[in-house]
């Protein structure tokens, strides 16, 4: 091995300022410092992108819950507005055996009575169908455009008797 040639003069007390074999040593911690920098960076990113698929997942399945439960509020809404349609009322309350009110009175503020009152009373009122027996229409009468429900007389006598006295069964109200 060749020796390194002895410096003199100026070279020398320059040479002595900066260390030799102490150069290697200094550097080995900055190179492993720089490694767990890096290092401790890749396993934060992995850790932030492991998060944010996780609440990925977690925003999809409550985008799906917040679907299915805006698809049951709108089909009980229908529910609501069709047990609240005036026929439906109709319906229901000549199930109970309600009537129509005859002509009512007013009281004016002063106690005096304006109209002359009239009682209810059990008239023959047109037949409305439930929604249900709408929609199972079996036959067209001929020439009418009208639809028989089931059960009903072909006899037109007979089904004016039938529709005097109606013998439905009451509808299930939700809830009750």
């Amino acid at each position: 091995m060749s020796r390194k040639p002895e410096l003199r003069g100026r070279a020398a007390r320059l040479a002595q300022l900066l260390p030799t074999g102490r150069a290697q040593a200094a550097r080995t911690p900055f190179v492993l410092l720089v490694v767990l920098l890096l290092g401790g960076g890749l396993i934060g990113l992995l850790v932030l992108n492991s998060a944010l698929s996780e609440g990925a997942f977690r925003l999809d399945d409550l985008k799906r819950e917040t679907k299915s439960l805006t698809d049951e509020e709108q089909a009980l809404q229908r529910d609501i507005d069709a047990y609240s349609a005036p026929d439906a009322l109709q319906r229901r309350a000549r199930e109970l055996g309600m009537v129509p009110g005859g002509d009512p009175a007013f009281l004016n503020p002063d106690g005096k009575v304006k109209g002359v009152p009239s009682p209810a009373t059990a008239s023959r009122a047109p037949l409305v169908l439930a929604p249900e027996a709408l929609a199972t229409v079996t036959a067209t009468l001929p020439g009418t455009g009208f639809g028989t429900v089931p059960g009903a007389a072909a006899d037109p006598t007979a089904a004016t008797a039938s529709e005097a006295a109606p013998t439905s069964t009451p509808a299930s109200t939700p809830g009750r």
